[in-house]
């Protein structure tokens, strides 16, 4: 019976020691929880293509990758263009659903040259202003109707 009594005591103490912990939580912390179990809202449509232009769950918008499509074709004049027209259509999805570039934490560049990587960033960087999102780049085989680019970003609010 001494072993169960120590058992049980033991147990007791670690749920006390939780429920203080939980009480002690500051509000914001409740908050974020309770915002990143919200429902995701699909927003717009890939027209002919199966996927929506960004879903957001709180206040976090996740959006599709964006290539540089300009009327419904891809820009001409390389890297750097498509770099400019592809940031141009990010900004523009951002606005329309209510953020900024400002909101842009996480971006995904997809090049199929890593050659252009330094032509790619001299856009960026005059596009997107510090402090810039956190960012990965791959150097991908190819991508969608022959870009030589893609990115996709993750805005919180």
């Amino acid at each position: 019976m001494s072993k169960l009594s120590t058992s049980l005591s033991t147990l007791s103490l670690v749920a006390m020691c939780s429920l203080g912990f939980v009480h002690s939580a500051n509000a914001n912390t409740t908050t974020a929880v309770s915002i990143a179990n919200s429902s995701p809202v699909f927003l717009g449509d890939g027209g002919t293509y199966p996927f929506s232009e960004a879903v957001r769950v709180g206040n976090t918008l996740y959006m599709s990758g964006q290539i540089g499509f300009k009327d419904g074709k891809l820009v001409k004049g390389g890297i750097k263009s498509e770099t400019k027209q592809v940031l141009d259509n990010i900004h523009s999805t951002l606005l329309k659903y209510g953020y900024q570039q400002s909101d842009i934490v996480k971006c995904m560049v997809m090049l199929t040259d890593m050659d252009d990587f330094d032509d790619f960033n001299k856009v960026y960087k005059a596009e997107l202003m510090k402090p810039y999102p956190a960012r990965s780049a791959f150097g991908v085989s190819e991508l969608a109707a022959g870009a030589s680019v893609e990115v996709e970003c993750m805005a919180a609010k």
